[in-house]
């Protein structure tokens, strides 16, 4: 049994109404492999959710961006996993760099998060990854290693976990990890969880990779054996996003 693609698309903070009745047109409109080839799941912003998952096709899923860490309450402004579920939304992103580094969220807090969002029955995507300081210091494997470990404290069950490595100096920026940088990173990832939580969470577990993913880089990034899918940013707003989904056939062939 091997690990069924994936593909996320992070819409991050942008969209309009009319906007978003673009993007799910395209979206229902897409030649794309069927669901036992790729998993797709596409992530609006939270007043939006509703709306895209009402209209979107079936076999595409919804994430949030982020949840509060627990219980719901005196917490304004946030969004609990609770919600999440009374409303129907799956998957939540959880970690992401650009919380990290601009929300100041620590390892800690992410594993907490991760831990919560799966105890209410939410699946998680969850975001490890080094900045360029960390890649250019030769401590990228240290930095990803101990985001994971982090999670890897807080959860026993790993089935409803998907990891995303996005290497944060290719965040937007249009610089890409190489295929093989982004294998090298993968396989220690996978290494990582061999040995720290068991060989089969190693197996099972999908690790997909974000950071400028096009449909221009997209087949060759796939077809490395420990490159399970993606985590795509501005370009799951565009029709090339499809382009990106049909990837998931480089596994397949």
């Amino acid at each position: 049994m091997g690990r069924k693609f994936f593909v996320g698309g992070n819409w991050k903070c942008n969209g309009t109404i009319d906007q978003v009745d673009k993007i799910v047109k395209t979206l229902n409109e897409g030649q794309v492999p069927p669901p036992d080839v790729v998993e797709v799941v596409v992530s609006p912003p939270y007043v939006f959710l509703p709306v895209v998952k009402s209209q979107l096709r079936p076999e595409f899923q919804v994430a949030a961006q982020n949840c509060w860490v627990k219980k719901g309450g005196a917490f304004t402004g946030e969004v609990s996993a609770e919600m999440l579920v009374n409303l129907g939304v799956p998957w939540v992103i959880l970690g992401h760099s650009e919380r990290r580094a601009l929300l100041g969220e620590s390892n800690e807090f992410v594993g907490d998060k991760v831990a919560y969002a799966l105890s209410q029955g939410l699946k998680v995507i969850a975001c490890v990854g080094e900045t360029l300081e960390q890649r250019e210091a030769g401590s990228t494997v240290e930095v990803v290693a101990a985001q994971t470990k982090a999670i890897a404290e807080k959860i026993k069950d790993w089935s409803n976990v998907v990891v995303a490595y996005e290497p944060v100096w290719a965040i937007g920026t249009g610089k890409v990890a190489t295929p093989d940088q982004a294998q090298e990173v993968h396989a220690s990832l996978r290494d990582w969880l061999k040995v720290n939580v068991s060989p089969e969470v190693s197996e099972s577990t999908r690790i997909i990779y974000g950071g400028s993913v096009t449909a221009a880089n997209c087949k060759e990034l796939g077809a490395k054996p420990d490159v399970d899918g993606f985590l795509v940013g501005g370009a799951s707003l565009k029709p090339e996003f499809i382009d990106i989904i049909n990837a998931a056939t480089v596994k397949s062939a």
